[in-house]
Formats: C-alpha cells, structure tokens, sequence
C-alpha cells in the first residue's frame, strides 16, 4: 500500500518533467527475507537512494496468531536493505517505521523522545521491536559509517492498496470490509472487537507518501537542525484522533449500513490511545491534507473497484 502511494507520487514527478529511474521488485522477483538475493540486487542496480516501505504488516489478530513471523521477517527486510544499500555505496535511505514503537501507556501525544521510555504494547510487541531496530540499525549506520539514513514513524496507515483480508487486516480495511459485506448480505448488526472505546490516529496513505518524499528531500543540514540531531526519526501523523466507536461509525455511513453497531468487549483493545506528535514535521513544514471521512470515501471506492484482489 504504502510503497504503491510513493511510486504514484515518484511517477508523477517523472511526469512533471523530474529525472528520474524508479527501481522496483515485487515479491515474487525479491525476496527481501533472503540475504544473497538483496546483496545481488543492490550491487547490480546501484541506486542513489532507497526507500524502505516494505514490512509484513497485520491487526491485532494477525500480530498475535503470527508473532514469529512479524518479528523475523521485519528483521530481516529492514537488516537486509540498509547493510546491503550500505555495502552498495548508497548514501542515502528513507526507513519507515510504525508509530506502535511507543510504550504502551506514553503520554500522549507522543513525542519522539517516548522511544524506550517503557513497556510496549503486548499485542504487537514482536512487531515493535523489529520496528525499533530497524530506526537504531539507520541511526548506528549513521554515525558509524557517516550516511544519510532517515527514519519516518507513521500513525495508522489507510488507502487504496491496503489489505482487506477478513482476519490480517488492520481496523480500518477489516471494518469497511465487514460493513459492505453487511450491507451485501442484509444483516441487521455488525459485531467488532473491543470496547470501541480506544483512540487512533489516522492518516490516507497518499499523505504518508507525500510526506516520505518531504522528509527524503530535505537539505541534510535543515533535517537535522529540525530533528536536533541526525540519529533522530520523526513522526508523522494526521493530528486528529477518533474513537474506535467514532471510526465504525463513519465506515458505516460511508458503506450505507443502517444497522446496529456492537461491541465484543471480550476481546482486546490493544493500546488505550495514540496520537502522534507531529510537531516537528509541521514546523518543517508540512502537514497532512486529506480529512479522515473524504480518505475513507477514497478507501471504500478502491475497494469497490479492486473487489477481486482486495478480498483475497
């Protein structure tokens, strides 16, 4: 989803006149997990820069069913690329990382400096801490060898391109999934995990992309005034929160559900609230664009016009 949004982004720079040769494999041409392949791929291409989107990502559900695979797979994605981008000369690198790297009872909103102020979430811990890797590898990279590697921490990504698998998905793609699959189906009420008490930040994946190649872009002598020093990673989020309750809600508006929402407070929570302080970001001088009700419109439309792979 996320790398999908930044290539859009790229292509419309190519087409706006901008110089420029994107380099992309699919999982079936690289596998990130293997080491041999990523070195050959690196040493053969030679980019002048990287992007690090690529993650195995999943809702509470799956972050629980699969925690070995979420924590070694995401080590070895984020191990792979930045040593071996390092071995191929490339000097300069856009990691990025998820805002679940916070304890799991920071203050709110959470600042930068939160990083190992705590205890993680347990519902995502494995996931979290292949996350809070992959920022030190980028930050021991930099001061060891004197690169340029970045690393962005976004909020609770959405957009077209994300995943709608009924039980990997995260909250947003499972709901809009669950309440068309209502609305198809007739059913009087929709059942959702949790209290619907808790509070998510969420941010389109296209501002998540636009703000990737703000971050990348950045005279290194401006992002490190901004980030004080160049082993820092900045957050990125939208700024606004709603209640889970509050997100049912608008998916159910925006799929043309009639029926009676509830909640299955047996089940987990996960994390009472996060939101992001994205202050840096906006004093840098960006900030996110797309309101949470015209984003989850955009989502609902791409699922509708993707049904085939989107429910796979």
């Amino acid at each position: 989803m996320v790398g999908a949004a930044i290539i859009r982004q790229l292509e419309a720079r190519k087409d706006a006149g901008e110089k420029l040769d994107i380099l992309t494999r699919t999982h079936a041409e690289l596998d990130l997990t293997e080491q041999a392949s990523v070195r050959e791929f690196l040493e053969t291409e030679r980019p002048d820069m990287v992007i690090v989107a690529a993650a195995k990502v999943g809702g509470i559900h799956a972050n629980n069913t699969y925690p070995a695979e979420f924590i070694y797979d995401n080590l070895m994605i984020e191990c792979n690329l930045i040593h071996q981008a390092w071995k191929a000369g490339v000097q300069k690198l856009l990691f990025l990382g998820s805002s679940c790297i916070y304890p799991r009872m920071a203050e709110q909103p959470m600042r930068e400096d939160a990083l190992l102020t705590g205890t993680l979430e347990s519902t995502n811990e494995p996931y979290a801490i292949a996350k809070i890797a992959g920022i030190k590898l980028c930050e021991s990279y930099n001061r060891q060898y004197g690169v340029d590697y970045r690393s962005v921490m976004p909020t609770n990504l959405y957009g077209p391109g994300d995943n709608f698998h009924p039980e990997h998905s995260h909250v947003v793609p499972a709901l809009i999934r669950r309440f068309h699959e209502a609305v198809e189906s007739g059913v009087s009420e929709v059942v959702i995990w949790g209290s619907g008490k808790p509070y998510r930040e969420f941010l389109h994946v296209d501002d998540m992309a636009a703000a990737s190649l703000f971050v990348l872009d950045l005279p290194s002598d401006i992002y490190q005034t901004n980030t004080q020093q160049m082993l820092s990673h900045i957050n990125v989020g939208s700024g606004q929160e709603v209640s889970i309750a509050e997100l049912a809600g608008l998916i159910g508006d925006v799929t043309g559900f009639k029926g009676q929402i509830r909640f299955d407070s047996t089940k987990p929570d996960g994390t009472p609230r996060k939101l992001m302080d994205s202050s840096r970001l906006a004093n840098m001088g960006w900030c996110a664009s797309i309101s949470l009700r015209d984003g989850l419109a955009n989502a609902y439309r791409w699922f509708l016009e993707s049904q085939a792979t989107a429910r796979k």
